[in-house]
């Protein structure tokens, strides 16, 4: 049995409890400077506290963006096996601190880019790997969801505690989905806007398009906060036919219901059609216990992460990296 402690006690600071214990494992303690009442865990008065606890083999760290650095390499080189919620960091160059301490311990390290655990996704990137369809051509994603007023009350509005907007708060799982099924991009270029809420630094849409030049594969992504709707829609066409990923089985439900629909082109007009699909619906959402299970899988049997490792975190935010850097054009600079 696992002994974890929980630094960041939020939404998702109590899910991956209730993942923890549904996998038989135990949480030791939690620290939340904002914790509420009545919890059943040990409080730690410190993140320190739970990273020095002895009885503490796990730490997993859920809390805003900018502590994640320092609260991964902390727990690193005090010999923990550290799971970190994503963003991994603010940027690449934090990763490759962690990366230099990830080397000098033994700790095993996994961020949590939990949309890889879905069974939609997990499903597609088997029919990908099996080679049956062809090799990918394009991909599209598309991911929103709509914020109000409340979003200027917390750190997530403030991008020296954020690092962005919607981007690196919920277009990074998309961007990561992206990297799953293509590998690498070499050339990227994005519009990043602000025009709605109007934030300094924190983007409320962003368009990209990346490409990868060893396959020729191309991927658009829009990632926005003004989609009143909220919506998760990934459509990977492949030489052979096509998968198409719509809507995400989540807690709030607001994504609609998880479908993958699957069709085989044909060599005459019109290709596929509607009658020719094959809709696989997924009722249930495991990924949170999927993911940890992986986490701990690779701690007892010393094998090395697979997802969610310290390396495509850096390849993940070197892309979010260029998004984001200032570009130019010929009236002067432009994006934030």
């Amino acid at each position: 049995m696992h002994k974890v402690g929980i630094i960041g006690f939020g939404k998702m600071g109590q899910i991956r409890a209730q993942a923890i214990e549904e996998i038989s494992s135990e949480v030791i303690s939690i620290y939340d400077p904002e914790h509420q009442e009545n919890i059943k865990y040990n409080v730690a008065n410190s993140p320190e506290d739970i990273i020095c606890d002895p009885l503490i083999d796990s730490v997993f760290i859920c809390t805003p963006n900018y502590l994640n650095k320092n609260l991964t390499i902390q727990s690193l080189n005090a010999g923990k096996n550290v799971f970190c919620e994503k963003p991994p960091a603010l940027n690449a160059a934090e990763i490759e601190e962690v990366i230099t301490a990830e080397k000098n311990n033994s700790g095993k390290l996994m961020y949590g880019f939990n949309h890889r655990h879905h069974y939609s996704i997990k499903k597609a990137k088997e029919l990908i790997d099996s080679e049956e369809f062809g090799k990918v051509l394009w991909m599209r994603g598309r991911y929103g969801k709509s914020v109000d007023s409340s979003f200027f009350d917390n750190w997530r509005s403030e991008k020296k505690l954020s690092g962005g907007g919607i981007l690196i708060d919920q277009g990074i799982h998309m961007l990561d989905l992206f990297l799953y099924f293509a590998g690498n991009f070499h050339e990227s270029h994005a519009f990043v806007s602000n025009q709605y809420w109007g934030i300094d630094g924190i983007e409320d849409n962003v368009f990209g398009i990346f490409k990868n030049y060893d396959t020729g594969l191309v991927a658009s992504l829009h990632s926005t906060m003004t989609q009143w709707r909220h919506l998760f829609s990934l459509e990977l066409f492949l030489e052979k036919g096509y998968l198409v990923i719509n809507g995400l089985k989540t807690s709030s439900g607001t994504y609609g219901n998880e479908v993958l629909t699957i069709a085989r082109n044909r060599t005459s007009v019109p290709k596929a059609t509607w009658e020719q699909e094959e809709r696989i619906e997924f009722p249930i959402d495991d990924s949170w216990a999927l993911e940890i299970k992986h986490f701990f899988e690779a701690i007892e049997s010393g094998i090395n992460v697979v997802l969610g490792t310290s390396r495509d975190a850096l390849t993940l935010m070197k892309l979010i990296d260029e998004i984001y850097k200032p570009k130019q054009h010929l009236g002067g600079d432009y994006g934030y």
